[in-house]
């Protein structure tokens, strides 16, 4: 991972603090726990709880560099920023498909946080990019592999 700024809501920063403090005092000691019982079966070169345990603890080290330089290069979006006029990381915002009728409604984040199964989406997903710095009742078009996708911006809230 570069040293690229990560754009992080208040919740989003908590979130990924939580889970870093979960690995480095919760997850560390149980690994090391299932590597010293392995360890006690004896002949470790044919020994699967072993490996299974080493394997974990490499991700578990390999999660936590990620997130302390996730968190070194934060860049946090206050609520107070957010700007109701228009789209910016930290909106969530209320778009109406002109096709179908249908109204969704999106969270603006960073790409650390994105959750397309929760409603969301980064600032750098298509649906995203499209509509940042835009205004409420702004039709813009969403080039999707599927083809375009036209949605106008009904609503601006903060987060």
């Amino acid at each position: 991972m570069s040293d690229k700024e990560i754009i992080l809501t208040q919740d989003g920063l908590k979130r990924l603090e939580d889970e870093l403090e979960n690995l480095k005092s919760v997850k560390r000691r149980e690994v090391a726990e299932r590597i010293k019982v392995a360890i006690g079966y004896g002949d470790i070169s044919e020994n699967s709880e072993y490996e299974d345990a080493k394997n974990e603890q490499a991700f578990i080290e390999g999660r936590v560099i990620t997130l302390e330089k996730m968190l070194r290069n934060a860049r946090i979006i206050n609520n107070d920023d957010i700007d109701i006029d228009t789209v910016s990381i930290g909106s969530i915002v209320t778009v109406e498909d002109m096709e179908f009728g249908d109204t969704t409604e999106y969270a603006i984040v960073g790409t650390a946080e994105a959750d397309p199964l929760n409603n969301k989406i980064s600032n750098e997903s298509p649906v995203g990019r499209a509509i940042l710095g835009k205004k409420k009742g702004t039709v813009v078009d969403v080039n999707v592999p599927a083809g375009i996708i036209q949605y106008k911006i009904v609503d601006i809230k903060k987060w």
